[in-house]
């Protein structure tokens, strides 16, 4: 009997404290807990590393499906197609649940509604929509709306780019955020593209992610801000760890006068790309990669703190 043999059996018992994963898997999926030893077994007798190897994907699964609840948030809206496609993709690995802006909110960024209350209606089991921002959708679901613990939140999927300046601005981040303010892990994803043929690309990189993240050492006050490409997944060329890149200044706004006679604005389209370079977001997905960048809450540019110093030092 190899090692890994013998420590599925002693795992498939229940220990005293009740903590192993693997005893809770076993336990709830007891009719198949022979078969399950003798595929590791018999695996690890013909090459113990795969042996292992399967108990990790065993327990890891285990995990995932009786212990993580994700909630899922964008600022699209409950009905988008992006929301839905990651619904379907986190019930694959977890219990998700979707608390969404009752319509699309995008460029809410932070915002919270402070001046009259916030109306929810649930449409079905785990699906709930909010006449709010994306933040106040996260904040409500988390402070009083669920019961059960939240693992992580997933914020996406956007139907859009969120890369460079964009995040300032971004719904989709700013739902994230708000679960990190609130001590939760959070990632935002995106397409890279508006109107994007392949959210389902987006879902397959949101569950190889999510099931890995907790083996990431992520400080409290950042999030994983992600952005796929539009392309079928086997087209991907890997994961770029990126910063943000910038954009040149947005349009100017556009007057028009209201049927009334009234002067009314639209806000003018975001600038073109201004920083595309190597290391960028813009550049990692312009090159078929998911883009990955750490976004913190904590905005201060501490290395201009020396110099902003001696510049007030001179205002005394």
């Amino acid at each position: 009997m190899g090692p890994e043999c013998f420590l599925l059996q002693l795992t498939s018992r229940k220990s005293p404290s009740g903590n192993s994963i693997l005893c809770c898997f076993v336990d709830v999926l007891g009719a198949f807990k022979n078969l399950l030893a003798i595929i590791v077994c018999k695996w690890g007798l013909l090459n113990p590393q795969r042996g292992l190897n399967l108990l990790f994907v065993i327990t890891n699964v285990a995990h995932n499906l009786f212990y993580m609840r994700i909630l899922i948030a964008n600022d699209d809206g409950y009905q988008s197609p992006g929301i839905r496609s990651l619904h379907e993709a986190m019930s694959r690995i977890s219990h998700s649940i979707i608390v969404a802006p009752d319509r699309n909110r995008s460029g809410a960024s932070n915002a919270l509604t402070l001046t009259h209350p916030i109306k929810v209606t649930e449409h079905a089991e785990d699906i709930y929509s909010v006449e709010g921002t994306p933040a106040d959708c996260v904040n409500i679901a988390l402070s009083g709306l669920l019961k059960e613990t939240i693992s992580m939140v997933v914020s996406g999927i956007n139907d859009g780019p969120n890369m460079g300046d964009d995040v300032l601005y971004s719904g989709t981040v700013a739902a994230a955020m708000e679960g990190r303010f609130l001590g939760t892990p959070a990632l935002a994803l995106s397409m890279a593209t508006h109107e994007p043929s392949h959210f389902d690309t987006a879902a397959d990189v949101a569950v190889k992610l999510v099931s890995h993240l907790s083996e990431a050492d992520l400080p409290t006050n950042m999030v994983l801000n992600v952005n796929v490409p539009d392309v079928p997944t086997d087209e991907l060329a890997g994961f770029a760890l990126t910063r943000l890149g910038t954009r040149h200044p947005s349009a100017n706004a556009i007057a028009e006068t209201s049927p009334r006679g009234d002067t009314i604005f639209w806000i003018g389209p975001a600038g073109d790309i201004n920083d595309d370079s190597a290391g960028t977001d813009f550049h990692a997905v312009k090159n078929n990669y998911v883009s990955i960048t750490p976004v913190t809450t904590d905005l201060t540019k501490t290395e201009m703190q020396p110099s902003l110093n001696r510049w007030l030092e001179r205002l005394r």
